[in-house]
Formats: structure tokens, C-alpha cells, sequence
């Protein structure tokens, strides 16, 4: 084929010559600006051929994207490390985070906050935060009416100075409780069964006890009518223990302040029967006292 009748060829044509012509060589690959042939005002682009086959299309440009991004952000990461080895100098902007920043700047003034909470603790006074209110006082009891109408009628009836205290017992179902002066008990008790308003004329039970600097004796009385309750102690020197009985006003006390002078040691003075009731009679010492030492420590 000559040289005259190749170049009257359109590009097209001769591109399919050169492949069907088993004479003609392959033609070499040659670059994208090699392979843009222009015809008239058409631009045709030819892909470069591979000895294997066609090649891979080109490069994707999201992909190119993403990579150049990244390497944006090493950049940028970059900076900021070889800032903060400088000493301090801020990190670009682009790569601030608000967010973290604004949780940043909330750790640290709550860090300053303990702080100084701690301080003024340690200094001793300071005011505690207005945030932290103190708790609401407790409701009062519904038997405080209870006990204020014995209490004030005690120390009318008996003595001024009769009650060394007088408070609600909330663990024990808020009974009313009142502690009677020991020297003016047997009076107290008198005036507790007798009077009209008061009227306890049920003891169900009495129990001693032993706290090791004192003694005591504990009373719990049942107004009949009503059912309302009241318990009654009474103190006494844990070396002379001596508390006036009441037996003579309540008789149901008789076998009960038997057994606490058996087992406790305390003296009922005005008892009718006073001895031992669950001892043998020449027994040594008292088994419910704390500084009991027994005979045989085997028993």
C-alpha cells in the first residue's frame, strides 16, 4: 500500500487497516496527547494499548479525592505535632474540633471547681455551694401530741425537774418515750395508773438492762381504752443499783422485778417478795451483767 493512498485514509479506516493486514506491525503505544487525532472540528482520543490487553480506565477522581484529603490531614496533623514541640503555638484552624474544645474547656473548669471546693473544706468554714440545700427537717411524729400532753402533765403533777428527757422512739412504731428521774419514779408511777388523764392501768411488761455505765429499767404501759402506749426508764448507779418498786401500784411488776434483781442485781426497795426467782438462792453474782465472771467458764 503505498504512501499516497495511506494518507488519503480517514483515521478510522486506518486504524482498522493496520489491525486486519497481517504484514503491518503493532503499533507501539504511544501517550494520550499522541492518541488525539483530530478530524474536521471531532477531537477522537485513542487509549493506549498494553501488550496484554486494554488497561485499567483512568484514575477515578472520587477515589483521587479521598486521597488527597488524607494527605491533607497528615499534613495538618504534622503541623500541629511540630507546633506543640515548639512550645505552644495553636494548631491551624481547619483541624479544631469545637465540640471537643467546648468539652475540653467543661472538664477543666469542673477540675477547677473540686479544686477550690477542696481548698475551702481544708481552710474550714467556707460555705458550701448554693446548689447543695440542706435536706428538709423530718415531719414531726403523729404521737408528738401524745407526748407533750404526758410530759407537761408529769412535770405538773409530780415535779418540775421530774423527766431527765422525753422523746419519740420512731424505731420502735413512734412510741412515746419518757426518762423519770430516779428519785421521783414510784411518785410518777402513782400519778401515771391514777390520774384520769393519763390512766395507764396495763404494765405488760418490764426488762433491765445493762449499758455498762449505768443500769436501767424500762416500763411500757397500755392505756386500756385507747390502746395508746407509753414507755417509762428509769436509771440507776451501776455500783448501788436501787429503784423503788412498783408493785404496789401495778402488781403484774412483782415476778418481773424479781427476775431483774436475780439476773441484773438491781434492788427494788418497797418490793413485798424480793428474791432470787430463776437462781438458786446461794448463787454468786448476777449471769446478765457484763462484768459477770462465772464459776466455770466451761458452762
Amino acid at each position: 500500500m503505498s504512501e499516497e493512498k495511506d494518507e488519503g485514509q480517514k483515521p478510522e479506516e486506518k486504524v482498522k487497516a493496520s489491525a486486519e493486514s497481517p504484514e503491518t506491525p503493532a503499533a507501539a503505544p504511544t501517550s494520550a496527547e499522541e492518541t488525539a487525532v483530530s478530524a474536521g472540528s471531532a477531537t477522537l482520543e485513542k487509549e493506549p494499548e498494553a501488550a496484554g490487553g486494554s488497561e485499567p480506565p483512568a484514575a477515578d477522581l472520587e477515589r483521587e479525592a479521598k486521597l488527597k484529603a488524607a494527605a491533607e490531614a497528615r499534613a495538618a496533623r504534622a503541623a500541629a505535632k511540630e507546633a506543640a514541640n515548639a512550645g505552644g503555638a495553636a494548631a491551624p484552624e481547619a483541624s479544631a474540633d469545637p465540640e471537643r474544645e467546648a468539652k475540653l474547656k467543661a472538664a477543666a473548669e469542673a477540675r477547677a471547681a473540686r479544686a477550690a471546693a477542696k481548698e475551702a473544706a481544708n481552710a474550714g468554714g467556707a460555705a458550701a455551694p448554693e446548689a447543695a440545700e440542706p435536706p428538709p427537717p423530718p415531719e414531726p411524729s403523729p404521737k408528738q401530741p401524745q407526748l407533750d400532753a404526758i410530759a407537761q402533765l408529769i412535770r405538773s403533777l409530780v415535779h418540775e425537774e421530774a423527766l431527765e428527757d422525753a422523746y419519740i422512739n420512731e424505731m420502735s412504731r413512734h412510741m412515746p418515750t419518757i426518762i423519770v428521774k430516779n428519785e421521783h419514779w414510784l411518785k410518777a408511777a402513782e400519778r401515771l395508773k391514777q390520774h384520769e388523764e393519763l390512766d395507764f392501768a396495763y404494765l405488760r411488761n418490764v426488762s433491765g438492762v445493762d449499758y455498762e455505765t449505768h443500769l436501767e429499767v424500762a416500763y411500757h404501759l397500755v392505756h386500756l381504752g385507747s390502746g395508746r402506749e407509753l414507755a417509762v426508764k428509769v436509771k440507776a448507779d451501776r455500783s448501788d443499783p436501787v429503784v423503788a418498786s412498783v408493785t404496789p401500784v401495778w402488781a403484774t411488776a412483782n415476778w418481773n422485778e424479781r427476775e431483774i434483781y436475780d439476773l441484773l442485781g438491781i434492788t427494788f426497795t418497797g418490793h413485798p417478795d424480793l428474791r432470787r426467782i430463776m437462781m438458786s438462792d446461794d448463787w454468786v453474782g448476777h449471769p446478765l451483767r457484763k462484768d459477770y465472771e462465772p464459776l466455770d467458764s466451761e458452762v
